[in-house]
């Protein structure tokens, strides 16, 4: 896919289970491998919990415990869902204006015993260059960036998946 230098950016990883549990754990058990912290979480250090709507119109949202008490924080809506090969958020980061929105593209493809799962984030183009989402990076930089944190919070999903066939009764067949 062609876009204009900084709109987009892709990140894949491979996970060691089938396409179909691929799927649900990224979309069930998001809260368990979404990494915490400022840099991924609008909780940052505090407590909250993120959940996906799994079905078209479906929410992507945080739920943080602030010191005036929970709330929402609604960072994607499902745009596209074919289960168990792909699906489309708009995205939001809590500091676009109401007009802004980016896209998020995820994918599922099998891959002998596992699958791979890539993300792909455009539509930045939209936003202009001082946008605070853009932490003063444009272009190839600003890629770079949005590409590495979705590469951080794949590999985080690879670590869940590895931990979570670790536990299975039958000893896990990740390899």
């Amino acid at each position: 896919m062609s876009a204009t230098g900084g709109d987009s950016a892709a990140a894949t990883v491979y996970v060691a289970v089938s396409l179909d549990d691929a799927f649900d754990v990224f979309t069930n058990e998001i809260d368990l491998w979404w990494r915490h912290g400022r840099r991924f979480r609008i909780s940052g250090k505090r407590p909250g919990r993120i959940a996906f709507e799994p079905w078209l119109g479906g929410r992507l949202f945080e739920t943080a415990e602030l010191t005036s008490g929970a709330r929402v924080f609604e960072v994607g809506k499902v745009i596209e869902w074919e289960p168990p090969r792909r699906f489309v958020l708009e995205w939001r980061n809590v500091n676009f204006k109401p007009h802004e929105k980016t896209i998020v593209e995820v994918t599922f493809t099998p891959s002998g015993d596992g699958t791979y799962v890539r993300v792909e984030h455009r539509g930045w183009s939209a936003l202009p260059p001082e946008h605070p989402a853009r932490h003063g990076l444009v272009g190839a930089a600003f890629a770079r960036m949005i590409g590495m944190w979705w590469g951080d919070l794949l590999s985080s999903l690879r670590e869940h998946v590895l931990a979570r066939s670790a536990r299975a009764p039958d000893g896990g067949s990740a390899s």
